[in-house]
């Protein structure tokens, strides 16, 4: 008896062939048994939320936040400052409709809402925060204050 096909539930059509593995999940079911064809799943509608990378980079002029958003239109996406210096970045991407006649061999896009959140530094400028969406890059510039330089005051020495 080969322990690949039980291990992999037996998902595996052949196992020689790597395109065909459906990733285990090892929360599957967990903590209910849920079925992820249906279109109920919570498990599919939050993988949106765990599949949103999101770079943060700094610059010497601004905070620059890029997230890869493909198939978004601008109006699907939210960027907001919040309690001050709290960046959240939101949306939602909708589940292709299903027509009766069709029949799915595999659903692999992810659909549902997605959230994120970053804690801005105090250097930053929270009121001039600029959004762009260009081939489904999302890029958030947040500028950055200029550094005031301490004053140096030269005191002259008699004696």
């Amino acid at each position: 008896m080969s322990l690949i096909p039980s291990f992999f539930g037996g998902r595996r059509s052949n196992i020689f062939d790597p395109f065909s593995l459906d990733v285990w999940d090892p929360f599957d079911g967990f903590p209910f048994n849920v079925d992820t064809s249906s279109s109920l799943s919570t498990a599919r509608d939050t993988s949106a939320f765990v599949n949103t990378r999101i770079d943060w980079k700094e610059t010497p002029e601004a905070h620059v936040f890029k997230a890869d958003l493909p198939g978004l239109k601008k109006e699907e996406v939210k960027v907001e400052v919040e309690e001050g210096r709290v960046l959240q970045i939101s949306g939602e991407r909708s589940r292709e409709q299903e027509e009766k006649t069709d029949t799915w061999h595999r659903v692999e896009r992810s659909s549902g809402k997605f959230l994120r959140r970053f804690r801005l530094p105090e250097n930053v400028k929270t009121e001039e925060v600029k959004a762009a969406m260009v081939n489904g890059v999302l890029t958030v510039t947040v500028p950055k204050m200029e550094e005031k330089k301490p004053e140096v005051k030269s005191i002259k020495i008699s004696g």
